[in-house]
């Protein structure tokens, strides 16, 4: 008994561990800015990894709708190019900032291009989805979920299939926001 319950203790303080991590780990806006998920302390976070040449690039439509409908709330959604699976986001910050703008009218923060699995794995990826993880396993494809919590722990993660306007997403982040 005592043993499971140190496990459970242990469990709990890396979790926590973890999420401290998640706000100082650096990033960069689109537009090259230094940025972390710290400078969106009390909002609940949607990290998306996207691409514009992908059978799942209609997801923008749907991610820009959770950000029209709950920014006010509190959610911010941000979007990280990758061109991991299928060469599907080979273009510059500048080709893909104008093809989300042009196609999708794309108003939530777009993050530079990086890597979300393999040996170039950007470091927040590597918290999200690397061992030791809330949610470990590599990312499968392009438009993964990871939902963030306004204490900046990580919530929830959903598969690219998932849909930004599905009833799980939608009851995830409105439970997020409360």
């Amino acid at each position: 008994m005592k043993t499971a319950a140190l496990l459970v203790s242990l469990a709990a303080v890396t979790a926590n561990a973890k999420a401290v991590e998640l706000g100082g780990i650096p990033f960069e806006t689109i537009d090259g800015k230094k940025t972390s998920l710290a400078d969106y302390r009390g909002k609940a976070v949607l990290i998306v990894n996207t691409a514009s040449q992908c059978g799942l690039t209609p997801q923008y439509a749907g991610l820009e709708a959770l950000h029209d409908r709950f920014q006010a709330a509190g959610l911010v959604v941000l979007g990280f190019p990758c061109n991991d699976f299928g060469n599907q986001e080979p273009g510059s910050s500048d080709e893909i900032q104008r093809f989300c703008k042009t196609s999708f009218d794309v108003s939530f923060p777009l993050m530079a291009k990086i890597h979300v699995k393999g040996p170039e794995r950007h470091p927040l990826y590597t918290a999200l989805s690397g061992e030791g993880a809330a949610f470990p396993g590599d990312v499968t494809w392009n438009f993964g979920k990871f939902l963030i919590g306004r204490d900046g722990k990580p919530l929830a993660r959903f598969e690219p299939a998932q849909k930004p306007d599905s009833p799980e997403v939608v009851t995830a982040i409105e439970q997020a926001l409360k």
